[in-house]
């Protein structure tokens, strides 16, 4: 949850504005839009079980257009599959350019 805080903070400092995303059977944690940069977002602490992984990485299976699909996590292991970038929460915090 703290994480996830860290994360929300982080877009509304970059200017963008936040919502919960839903499908018909997940949720993502986050949907950033900015100007007509749109991405969708999900955060855990570590993705170290294959369950959390399938958990993390399942949110998305309903999501079927090309926006950018982002997993923050504070692993310094690049998980990053399926066209879904994995990105450790440090980075993210540095990158003035997300």
């Amino acid at each position: 949850m703290a994480l996830e805080s860290i994360v929300y903070s982080d877009l509304l400092s970059k200017g963008y504005e936040v919502y919960i995303g839903k499908t018909k059977k997940e949720e993502v944690d986050f949907v950033a839009t900015k100007n007509k940069d749109f991405k969708y977002i999900q955060v855990c602490y570590k993705l170290a079980s294959e369950e959390t992984k399938q958990r993390e990485f399942g949110a998305y299976k309903g999501i079927n257009d090309s926006y950018p699909k982002y997993i923050i996590s504070l692993d310094d292991e690049d998980y990053s599959k399926d066209g879904i970038q994995h990105i450790n929460i440090f980075d993210f915090l540095m990158n003035d350019n997300f």
